[in-house]
């Protein structure tokens, strides 16, 4: 029997482009009905994987940006503890858990490498494996965007939607800021038609 769904909205925020070569400095999630009813949120700062070094390009966007970066970096966790304690979390969500992030491309490599290196679930795959942390797919919001209100994708940027589609929550670069947001878009998403 299929539940409520529970969109888990994730903003990931990472030193570099590449999984595994760079490592994921926070990331967020916020649960969200389509209703507009918030499950709950997870937010985590990681530390530095073994191994791994800062893309100096990557690293001059938060050399601009100092608050947020200090934000991302403060109070490290070990990745393995806070990728377990998210499977945990997602698991004790109310409803069938789909994943969604603004753009799926950016944020979802990300969380698919550090479930698969620390945990035994992945963001993608098969229907076929039971138990899946998540029950469909992943949701790309930024595609979703384009299609429900008939835009180009590339019309489809967190700074071309009316502040208030994001529930007026500031796009900060702390993911758990940036959660919000998307997760309110997400919302006035399927409350809206083109």
């Amino acid at each position: 029997m299929i539940e409520t769904p529970i969109y888990v909205v994730t903003d990931a925020e990472f030193d570099g482009p590449l999984p595994g070569r760079h490592s994921m400095l926070s990331f967020a999630s916020i649960a969200i009905s389509p209703d507009g009813k918030t499950h709950g949120e997870f937010e985590a700062v990681l530390g530095q994987l073994d191994g791994a070094a800062s893309d100096p390009g990557t690293m001059a966007f938060w050399n601009a940006h100092p608050e947020a970066y200090a934000a991302v970096t403060e109070c490290p966790e070990m990745p393995d503890a806070v990728m377990k304690r998210f499977t945990g979390w997602v698991r004790s969500l109310p409803g069938d858990a789909i994943f969604a992030a603004h753009p799926l491309a950016l944020d979802g490599p990300w969380l698919d490498y550090y479930l698969t290196r620390f945990t035994q679930d992945r963001l993608f795959e098969g229907p076929w494996r039971p138990n899946r942390l998540f029950r469909s797919a992943p949701l790309c919001l930024m595609s979703f965007a384009a299609g429900r209100l008939g835009r180009h994708i590339w019309q489809c940027d967190v700074g071309q939607y009316p502040s208030e589609w994001l529930g007026s929550h500031a796009h900060s670069h702390r993911a758990i800021d940036d959660a919000r947001g998307y997760g309110q878009l997400l919302v006035t998403l399927m409350n809206t038609s083109n």
